[in-house]
């Protein structure tokens, strides 16, 4: 009986250890957060920032997890120089003053032992909101090449830019709802 106890809790002991969350490095060559954002009620222009950071954290067996990504407003990139200087400036994202945005969120919501929200915190242009992302897609598989983890997701939400400090055109009532997507992919940590 003895000998039974002790195996089982060796068993306990072992699944709880292999059970540990895993830290996953973003890869800012596959990471893009995006935007969608109104212009004057007649169409949707869509940007992406270029530079981006962050590490997650995961637990695939409880289905538990933290992410904190860090974008670089100077990276804005609309397609258009012009505007990415626009948009870097005093009237938008005035990114002397505000060099880094962030995103820190906690998984929430398992469906099917699969995270479908993050509850977290933007903090931009010198704000910080909570903001709710839901999860579109999260999966991780070995990478070819790396011989290690790779997960990837898809995460989408809708803030208010002038709660963030950001109301440029508004007075030509521009909308001010802008759609955020991060789209991440990161590599387990060796």
């Amino acid at each position: 009986m003895r000998s039974l106890m002790s195996t089982l809790a060796a068993a306990l002991l072992a699944a709880t250890a292999h059970a540990a969350p895993v830290t996953y490095k973003i890869d800012p060559d596959h990471t893009f957060p995006s935007f969608e954002a109104d212009h004057m009620g007649i169409s949707v222009w869509r940007g992406k920032f270029n530079k981006s950071s962050g590490t997650v954290h995961y637990d695939k067996a409880a289905g538990t997890g933290d992410i904190e990504v860090t974008v670089l407003p100077s990276s804005i990139d609309f397609g258009q120089d012009a505007l990415n200087r626009w948009a870097q400036g005093k009237d938008l994202l005035e990114v002397k003053k505000f060099p880094k945005a962030r995103y820190k969120g906690t998984f929430a919501k398992v469906v099917d032992g699969v995270p479908t929200e993050v509850n977290g915190e933007l903090t931009m242009h010198g704000v910080t909101k909570p903001v709710t992302m839901k999860l579109n897609l999260l999966k991780c598989i070995p990478h070819p090449m790396l011989k290690r983890e790779l997960c990837g997701a898809d995460a989408l939400a809708t803030i208010r830019r002038d709660e963030f400090g950001m109301d440029a055109g508004k007075d030509w009532h521009f909308n001010m709802d802008v759609t955020l997507r991060i789209q991440v992919e990161a590599v387990a940590v060796p």
